[in-house]
């Protein structure tokens, strides 16, 4: 072990350089004029992992590929299934960038671009510590394989079908995911629990067409006027979500796991401040990073209808449209409860409109085991790593590829994240500590070992 910990010690330069140049692949999904830039990223993947020493292949999809690749010669030993994406953010707005998205700069520690640290960094991690396995001992003392997609910032839409057409090719013991973050700078963290979502537009139409606000005003209903007050149904004074049914399946937090959360370092009053507003809210009874990572929400994302733009124009609108998101947790299903928020809706629509509901998506919550084998691995690897006992976190936001993996291959996650919630994923000036890269490899390569231990 400690003849792979020297190795990565001693190429530490080499390893950000190769970070360097896929973080100058603009590989942004969305957008088709990058299309070329995603092949070209798929390829770098490809002929790094083959680099590497694994068996590769780039497998096509109706959208961008996917790279699979496989090392299997540990007889007897678990099998590890490591999942990461090569596809990035759109850099927009670029003026707000401090040097280009797509010219990685070291500086202040950290190292500057797009993708730095979702996913590209903090998935290299894991390509570099098996490549240091087998540059050092020429085997590995766990199986893997590798799943990189070009999707996960578009949905992951051909990644569920790839996982039902390759059951048997990726059958696996446990899952290995780094596209989440540490608790705070030096608190390393295992997120064993994510909330999982549902998504929806809705819209209310009143009259055919705008109407003048002064002849046809109070007598008809206004679609906007009418849009608020559905959305203002939806919870009460205390917070509470108000759809029938909407907490009948809540797994409620442990009294372990509140104590746990109680205990970990949080300056709410900071924490606010940081956000920019000088009060929490939320579900009564529950403190703030129960309410953000343990119970299910309901927002309210964008709203709109009506005239918009600069000075009065007097009308009643002929329609108004929110976007609606939910968060949910185990064991809320996401299909029930959007046909329950649209029951709701019409139920407390008014006379004189009609609702227009569109379901978007949704994925179950998902919780790994606490006290399983693969999680006190993952708990002994990090500690070698960054020298301190990770503490055990959920995170509130979702990451799709978790419950596919439980749902289709009848595994779960390790979630280990080596980033910060403060590296601006999604925002300009996207960053990861370089030091945090190196110790995330290192997590990675003793990681091995101790999976094979236990």
């Amino acid at each position: 072990m400690q003849d792979v910990i020297d190795y990565l010690t001693q190429n530490r330069d080499a390893a950000l350089e190769q970070l360097k140049e896929l973080l100058r692949i603009p590989t942004v999904s969305a957008d088709s004029a990058f299309a070329q830039d995603m092949l070209a990223g798929a390829r770098f993947v490809h002929n790094s992992l083959k680099e590497a020493g694994l068996n590769v292949e780039t497998i096509q999809t109706p959208g961008h590929p996917i790279i699979y690749a496989e090392w299997l010669k540990a007889e007897g030993a678990p099998t590890v299934l490591i999942y990461g994406h090569y596809d990035v953010q759109p850099p927009d707005p670029l003026d707000l960038w401090t040097t280009p998205a797509f010219d990685p700069d070291v500086r202040a520690g950290c190292i500057w671009a797009r993708g730095a640290t979702d996913d590209k960094g903090q998935c290299w991690t894991h390509v570099l510590s098996v490549a240091a396995w087998l540059k050092v001992h020429g085997s590995l003392p766990v199986n893997v394989k590798f799943v990189i997609e070009g999707e996960e910032e578009v949905g992951s839409r051909n990644l569920d079908v790839f996982l039902e057409q390759h059951k048997e090719k990726l059958a696996c013991d446990v899952a290995v995911v780094s596209d989440s973050s540490q608790y705070a700078p030096g608190i390393p963290a295992i997120t064993y629990g994510l909330r999982g979502i549902l998504a929806c537009e809705v819209t209310v139409t009143g009259p055919s067409r705008d109407l003048h606000s002064g002849s046809f005003g109070g007598a008809v209903i206004n679609p906007v006027n009418a849009l608020c007050r559905l959305m203002g149904k939806l919870h009460d004074d205390q917070g509470r979500i108000q759809i029938p049914g909407f907490y009948d399946s809540v797994i409620a937090l442990t009294d372990e796991e509140r104590a746990q959360f109680a205990e970990l370092p949080f300056d709410e009053a900071e924490w606010l401040g940081d956000l920019g507003t000088n009060a929490p809210w939320g579900e009564a009874g529950y403190s703030s990073n129960e309410r953000r990572w343990a119970r299910p929400t309901c927002d309210i994302n964008g709203i709109f209808g009506g005239y918009a733009g600069e000075g009065p124009k007097t009308i009643v609108p002929s329609k108004a449209t929110a976007k609606i998101t939910c968060r949910l947790v185990p064991d809320q299903n996401p299909e029930q409860l959007t046909e329950a928020l649209k029951e709701f809706l019409i139920d407390n629509l008014q006379p004189g409109s009609e609702l227009e509901f569109t379901s978007q998506h949704g994925a179950p919550a998902s919780v790994a085991d606490l006290n399983s084998p693969y999680m006190a691995a993952a708990k002994s690897a990090i500690e070698k790593s960054f020298g301190k006992v990770p503490v055990m976190i959920r995170e509130g936001g979702s990451i799709p590829v978790v419950g596919s993996f439980k749902e289709i291959l009848g595994v779960d996650t390790l979630l280990l994240g080596w980033g910060q919630n403060s590296d601006n994923l999604h925002s300009p000036n996207e960053h990861f500590s370089i030091e945090d890269f190196h110790r995330g490899t290192a997590a990675s390569a003793y990681l091995w070992q101790e999976l094979a231990n236990g």
